[in-house]
């Protein structure tokens, strides 16, 4: 009886490390929201309820949410990073773009788990433009640090190549799982996509427009991971979302190693 214990132990230890280093499933957003003003809707009306109960059915664990404002007059001075986490029940990081006004304006990071370090990094713009940033956090999953950032590029196509340009050059040596996500103001066969696509694959569906929200015919929202890891997208979604805001959500899996 003694001679097959430690078999049966030996197994019961590789099995369990098997456990430990399963797939881990990561649901994805990233949203546009037009600082929760729906654009069929007087400017004045800003609806963060319809916001959060988007992200909560979708259940994602880690979400960007771009155009946030906080403290501003135009949508009741309302700090809506922290009412967002609130509605949600998830923890959050605001990473700045510009002051306006009497408050700031940018992009925020909701995540399930908590967070164990932020970054916020001004993006570079060689024309005069709205500044940017990007915003990233960084988790712990199965004793692996992942790393999740969000950006808004610039409308102007240089400072969007000088910015997917700092992206790269931020990321381009990370063995940590990278993801990044963002209102990224370039459709697929731009230079901007392309430049990212060098360290990253693109999560994509064929017609995976999300923009306008009502008969979309563009795709400027997307979904990244960097190479070198063991990963599968799963369950790309471009949502049907047609009140809340001027883009469309797009929602992603992501089976990592």
């Amino acid at each position: 009886m003694k001679n097959h214990i430690f078999p049966y132990f030996i197994l019961s230890i590789l099995c369990c490390s098997s456990f430990g280093l399963a797939a881990q499933q990561l649901k994805i957003l990233t949203y546009n929201i037009h600082h929760a003003n729906p654009p069929s809707e007087n400017e004045t009306v800003i609806n963060l309820d319809t916001i959060a109960a988007i992200i909560k059915r979708t259940h994602a664990d880690l979400v960007g949410l771009q155009e946030i404002d906080v403290n501003l007059d135009r949508s009741q001075n309302i700090d809506q990073a922290k009412k967002l986490a609130e509605l949600t029940g998830m923890h959050y990081f605001f990473s700045k773009g510009i002051n306006l006004d009497a408050g700031e304006y940018g992009t925020v990071i909701l995540s399930k788990y908590p967070i164990v370090k932020t970054e916020r990094l001004e993006l570079p713009s060689p024309i005069a433009s709205e500044k940017r940033s990007l915003g990233i956090i960084h988790i712990k999953l199965n004793g692996r640090t992942i790393k999740f950032a969000n950006t808004h590029l610039d409308l102007k196509n240089e400072n969007r190549l000088a910015q997917t340009a700092f992206i790269i050059d931020k990321f381009k040596n990370d063995q940590e799982l990278v993801i990044l996500v963002g209102d990224l103001n370039a459709e697929p066969e731009e230079e901007p996509i392309r430049n990212l696509e060098q360290i990253f694959t693109r999560s994509q569906i064929k017609n995976g427009f999300t923009i306008p929200e009502v008969d979309p015919d563009r795709e400027i929202d997307y979904i990244m991971v960097n190479k070198g890891n063991q990963f599968k997208f799963k369950n790309h979604h471009v949502l049907s979302e047609t009140y809340a805001s001027d883009h469309r959500p797009v929602y992603v899996e992501i089976n990592a190693q």
